[in-house]
């Protein structure tokens, strides 16, 4: 087998003891070469995540307070780490230096990101591994997306013999100045990485065995999904599942390289394979999710389907309003637009009120308490009755549907219901199949 990248989430570093899991991780493979961790994060439900620490400690110093209590507070839990795990390394200094740069006005992105690069510091001294700074080799482009040359510098960087330490979560600017992902930033990092260095496989650890085929805080006993798409999870991502970030994906999912989310604590766990494609034969649904706080823009015109460029108008009218909506179902006379709560904020009087000064329809309604509810399989497309026995268990459970929308290419089939019947409805669709899984 080929290198490995090993990205570890904070729950997998937030303590020395998680650290020494994490090293024993990986040094049982001389395959995982190159080590990606998160900063720690919380130890117990009552902690605090270190990145949170800096930021307070970042806002603290703009505002011109004293920041010595939350930053003794960090100073202590990095300390604490490094004397326990017996290292050879001036965390003392670098942390010295950190209060400085703070106190003098380190930007935003750079103090968040310290909470990486000090982890990084201890993974690095920990392993015997070399220590690469993603400021030199990760870049940003103008608009903030990640500069594609930095694939080719990354795996300059990473070449040779031994392991390679290498922070999550942030990179520079052309002009050095350190800047964050913004959202997911170490998966994102450990995806870049593994796409560089041309990996047979990214595992993703953290605090969970993989994925489940739904919420277990809905659905309680959900069974593990083994192997999914890379499509299947970013459907799955985009209504709530969250174990892997949807954005993390495209570097690996451009080179097919495969992820595997495993579990720090339980690492002879399987864990979850995200793939190319698997055989939809063992098992059509990957899984279901769903988030609630939508609303539902209904509006009805006689001869609506003969009047030319009514639905662009519409989304129009929506664009103006600095509004993104989510799906658009429509009838011969009837066109709905989902909007979520946060996207909508206050202006649904205002977007219901230009809808009507500039399309005239004969009714609009802004319908509020709907819930979305994803069932995603590729497989989906080859089995005849699975829309029929969805309907069917929702039917038995009591929920009504307000909305259906469907793909063409049948990867999903999105129902919305009342927000009251949310639960009720992913425990009824996941018992409608949770004998293929």
């Amino acid at each position: 087998m080929g290198d490995i990248v090993c990205k570890f989430g904070g729950s997998s570093l937030a303590d020395e003891d998680q650290i020494r899991k994490a090293i024993e991780i990986v040094e049982a493979r001389s395959e995982r070469r190159f080590v990606v961790p998160s900063a720690p994060g919380k130890r117990d439900d009552g902690d605090t995540k270190v990145t949170d620490l800096l930021y307070l400690c970042h806002e603290l110093a703009r505002q011109k307070v004293d920041i010595a209590e939350p930053f003794s507070y960090l100073k202590r839990r990095f300390l604490g780490i490094t004397e326990a795990l017996g290292l050879d390394l001036d965390m003392k200094g670098l942390l010295d230096q950190l209060r400085v740069d703070i106190e003098q006005g380190a930007s935003t992105d750079y103090v968040a990101s310290r909470g990486e690069h000090l982890n990084g510091r201890i993974l690095a001294a920990a392993l015997r591994a070399k220590f690469v700074e993603p400021a030199e080799v990760i870049r940003f482009g103008r608009s903030g997306t990640l500069d594609p040359d930095s694939y080719d510098v990354i795996a300059r960087k990473l070449s040779g013999s031994g392991r390679f330490v290498i922070p999550g979560f942030y990179g520079a600017e052309a002009d050095g100045e350190i800047k964050t992902f913004s959202r997911g930033g170490s998966d994102i990092t450990g995806a870049v990485v593994a796409r560089a260095i041309s990996a047979d496989v990214y595992e993703n650890w953290t605090d969970v065995s993989g994925m489940l085929m739904a919420d277990p805080r809905v659905v309680s006993d959900a069974k593990p999904v083994t192997e999914i798409t890379y499509r299947e999870i970013r459907e799955l991502a985009y209504m709530g599942a969250s174990v892997f970030h949807d954005e993390a994906m495209f570097p690996v999912r451009e080179a097919g390289i495969p992820v595997n989310i495993r579990n720090t604590n339980c690492p002879d766990d399987a864990g979850t394979m995200i793939l190319p494609e698997r055989d939809m034969s063992k098992q059509a649904l990957a899984g279901v999710a769903g988030r609630a706080n939508f609303s539902m823009l209904f509006i009805e015109k006689a001869l609506m389907n003969q009047t030319k460029g009514f639905g662009r108008r519409v989304l129009d009218v929506i664009a103006e309003q600095d509004i993104s909506y989510e799906h658009s179902p429509s009838g011969i006379d009837t066109m709905s637009v989902i909007i979520s709560d946060d996207e909508l904020g206050g202006k649904g009087p205002e977007l219901v009120s230009k809808i009507e000064q500039v399309l005239q329809p004969d009714r609009v309604t802004l319908l509020p308490g709907l819930a979305l509810i994803a069932t995603v399989g590729e497989g989906m497309s080859h089995r005849i009755g699975i829309a029929a026995r969805l309907f069917a268990a929702l039917a038995d459970a009591e929920v009504n549907v307000r909305v259906i929308d469907q793909g063409a290419s049948e990867i999903n089939i999105i129902v919305g219901v009342e927000a009251a019947d949310f639960e009720r409805a992913v425990q009824a669709i996941y018992r409608a199949f949770e004998d293929e899984s």
